[in-house]
C-alpha cells in the first residue's frame, strides 16, 4: 500500500534494506554484512569505552562508555539494543550508546542479553535486570549517581526497558529516575489497527512481528493467556509507580499504536510522561541521519534524557551538541534492523 512518507525520506527509501526474519541465522549474518563498512559517528567530546562480564550464571557481557573528561559522578543509562529480541548487539549499538555518553554527558552500561530462539524469554530480561541491578550496586566504581539511574532503549529494547521498569517496581529493586522507551516492542497481541494495518513497511511489519514474538515466546504462546506481563509490558494491569518516560513513536510503524496506547495509560496512571510521535517516518528511519526529521528526532531525545538526568543543571559546554553531525560528502548513514 502507498505510504505519505516525509519528502525527505523518499530518496532514501529504496536503499533501505527489506528485513525478514523468517531465516534468522542468514539475517543475523546480512546484518553484521551492513553494519560493516559503515561510516561510524564521531562524538563531539571523547568518550571511553571498556568490556566486562557480570559473572553468572549465565554471565552477561556489559559495554561501558563514559565521557573521557568527566568530573564526579554522572547518571548513568542502562541501555537495551534493539533487534526484535532476535537480533543486533552492543557492537552495532555503539553509535548510540556513544551518543547518549558524549552529548548526554552520562556513563552508559550497554548491555549484551541473550537472543531468542536460542534463549527465549525470560533470558533476555534476566540479563538486562541482572544488569540494572550490577550496575546500581557498582555506582561507586563506575562514577554513577545511584539516584539518577535510568534505562531506556529502542524498539525491543525499549520493551525491555519497560519490562525492567516493572520488575524494578514489583522486586523493589533499584529506584529508577526516568526510563526511555523508543518505538517500543510491547505488545504480543498485535491486534491494534497499525499493526493490523502495515504489513509491508521497510524493516519492520506484521509478519516479523510475528515471528519475532514466537521467537522471543515459544511457537503457540503469543496472543494467549500464558503471556507474562514481564514478557509483553502492555499486558500489564497496574502501571502506577513507575518511573518518568518518554517514548516515541513513528507514523507508519506497526508497533505504532501499541506505543501511543502505553503512553496514555502511563500517564492515567500518574507517570509523568512525555510522548513524541512523528508524522511521515516508519521503523527504522532514522538510519537515514541526513534527513532532517531524523536530526530532530535526535535532538528531541537528547533534550529528554538532558532534562531527565541533569534536572538541577546542564551538562557541560562541551556536550551541549545538537544532531549527529556528518559531512556534507558522507552518504546518510544507514543502520539496518533496528527493531
Amino acid at each position: 500500500m502507498p505510504y505519505a512518507y516525509d519528502p525527505a525520506l523518499l530518496p532514501w527509501i529504496p536503499q533501505v534494506p527489506r528485513l525478514s526474519i523468517a531465516d534468522i541465522e542468514q539475517t543475523r549474518r546480512d546484518e553484521k554484512d551492513m553494519f560493516d563498512g559503515l561510516p561510524k559517528y564521531v562524538p563531539p567530546a571523547p568518550v571511553e569505552t571498556r568490556d566486562l562480564t557480570i559473572p553468572g550464571p549465565p554471565d552477561v557481557p556489559l559495554r561501558i562508555y563514559a565521557p573521557a573528561n568527566r568530573a564526579g559522578t554522572l547518571p548513568g543509562l542502562v541501555y537495551f539494543h534493539p533487534g526484535g529480541f532476535v537480533l543486533g548487539s552492543v557492537d552495532m549499538s555503539s553509535d548510540d550508546a556513544t551518543a547518549i555518553a558524549a552529548e548526554v554527558n552520562a556513563v552508559v552500561v550497554s548491555v549484551e542479553y541473550r537472543l531468542a530462539p536460542e534463549h527465549p524469554f525470560p533470558a533476555g530480561l534476566d540479563d538486562c535486570y541482572a544488569a540494572l541491578t550490577w550496575t546500581a550496586a557498582n555506582a561507586a566504581d563506575l562514577g554513577i549517581d545511584p539516584d539518577r539511574l535510568a534505562v531506556g532503549g529502542e524498539s525491543a529494547g525499549g520493551g525491555l526497558s519497560a519490562a525492567v521498569a516493572l520488575l524494578a517496581r514489583d522486586r523493589g529493586g533499584p529506584p529508577l529516575c526516568f526510563q526511555l522507551l523508543g518505538v517500543p516492542e510491547l505488545d504480543d497481541r498485535l491486534d491494534t489497527p497499525s499493526m493490523r494495518a502495515f504489513t509491508d513497511t521497510p524493516i519492520w511489519h506484521r509478519p516479523n512481528a510475528e515471528l519475532s514474538w514466537d521467537y522471543y515466546l515459544g511457537k503457540g504462546v503469543r496472543g494467549t493467556d500464558a503471556v507474562s506481563p514481564y514478557a509483553a509490558p502492555a499486558r500489564a494491569d497496574d502501571l502506577s509507580g513507575l518511573p518518568p518516560a518518554y517514548i516515541t513513536t513513528c507514523e507508519f510503524d506497526p508497533l505504532r499504536d501499541e506505543g501511543l496506547t502505553y503512553a496514555q495509560r502511563l500517564i492515567q496512571a500518574g507517570v509523568p510522561t512525555e510522548l513524541h510521535h512523528y508524522p511521515g517516518t516508519f521503523h527504522g528511519s532514522t538510519m537515514i541521519t541526513e534527513a532532517p526529521i531524523t536530526k530532530r528526532m535526535a535532538a528531541d531525545r537528547t533534550t529528554a534524557l538532558r532534562q531527565a538526568l541533569h534536572p538541577t543543571h546542564q551538562p557541560p559546554t562541551s556536550t551541549q551538541q545538537g544532531p549527529r553531525p556528518s559531512s556534507p560528502a558522507t552518504p546518510a548513514r544507514t543502520q539496518p534492523g533496528k527493531t
